[in-house]
């Protein structure tokens, strides 16, 4: 593929952010919903959404350029495969995923990113007057889909994780933060003789006990409602924890895993789900996500050594790093 000159790369950079709003749009909307019987003209289609036609086909025609939707004859349109993500109750859980990550709450918090590059605190606290995790504790239906967009983004790498790392011979597994379950869930069936503990806040915890219920997991699975910072679960061969420690910087990652080290078992491990930073100026999802974590809830990526360092600062020894087929790798390490 040719390497677009100079400017025009620039530019597609410059205006790459059009098209989140637009996803937006479509979601907020329900485009989705009422393409799933079939192909529909943008007019009957705008009536059904509360759209003005020649707007929503402007909009539609834009991201059939980027695969979302298809124009099957002039003015009709229908969906492709990643637009049907965006269905309600689709499995990818998309439309919950663009619904919180581009809506408000997020989209000012990236507008925001000066203020953190300015200043290293979280834009999210800046516009919001609180952090994240408890405005999403004051706001139930923001952070029940806020929940649901996690499965959608990290939705390939459960399985991933599964099947990368042998968890056989571990007996209690410890899901510290884990949300709904859904990692921990992939976890129980690949290793069918260990039990689970799920650790998180009060507004999760519910949610989590529903979804494991219906996983069929209920009487594998202890749900513990609690705060990571004051405390875990004590007693697990292995401690989970996915997608936590980028949430933080290093003083409170130090908190999380000085409390992990000392719940963990003689011989125990632990476990990172993190996506590490290569080095180089190769492209890796890991670095646009770190400015998330800058802007949002004031966390970073890291790179292998950094994790190292982290650990060895709690007390723990990083022993290897396990890639998956996802983004995603497993960072192991044991006491001492």
């Amino acid at each position: 593929m040719d390497t677009p000159p100079p400017g025009a790369a620039l530019m597609q950079l410059t205006t790459a952010f059009w098209l989140p709003q637009a996803l937006y749009v479509v979601a907020r909307l329900g485009v989705a919903d009422h393409l799933a019987q079939g192909p529909r003209d943008v007019e009957a289609l705008a009536a059904a959404v509360g759209a003005h036609p020649p707007a929503l086909r402007r909009v539609l025609r834009t991201l059939a350029a980027h695969g979302v939707f298809t124009e099957v004859e002039p003015g009709r349109y229908a969906l492709t495969p990643v637009g049907a993500t965006l269905r309600s109750g689709a499995p990818e859980a998309g439309r919950a995923t663009v619904l919180s990550l581009v809506g408000p709450a997020m989209w000012q918090s990236a507008g925001a990113l000066l203020h953190s590059v300015q200043t290293g605190r979280p834009a999210f606290d800046h516009v919001h007057g609180a952090p994240v995790f408890e405005w999403f504790g004051r706001q139930p239906e923001e952070g029940a889909l806020f929940n649901d967009a996690m499965i959608g983004v990290h939705g390939a790498e459960p399985a991933a994780v599964a099947a990368a790392y042998d968890f056989s011979g571990v007996a209690t597994i410890v899901d510290v933060g884990g949300g709904t379950g859904n990692l921990l869930a992939a976890v129980l069936r690949a290793a069918p003789d260990a039990r689970g503990v799920l650790q998180d806040l009060p507004h999760v915890v519910a949610p989590a006990r529903e979804r494991l219920g219906h996983l069929g997991l209920a009487d594998r699975v202890e749900v513990v409602e609690g705060s990571f910072f004051d405390g875990v679960p004590p007693g697990g061969d292995a401690y989970l924890l996915s997608h936590v420690i980028h949430d933080w910087d290093d003083a409170r990652c130090g908190r999380i895993l000085d409390h992990v080290r000392a719940a963990l078992r003689p011989g125990g491990r632990v476990l990172l789900v993190e996506m590490v930073v290569p080095p180089g100026d190769a492209p890796h999802p890991s670095k646009v996500l770190d400015l998330v974590m800058l802007a949002v809830p004031g966390g970073q990526e890291r790179t292998a050594d950094e994790y190292r360092a982290l650990l060895a600062a709690a007390g723990l020894r990083l022993t290897r790093i396990v890639p998956t087929a996802s983004p995603v790798s497993v960072v192991e390490a044991v006491a001492g």
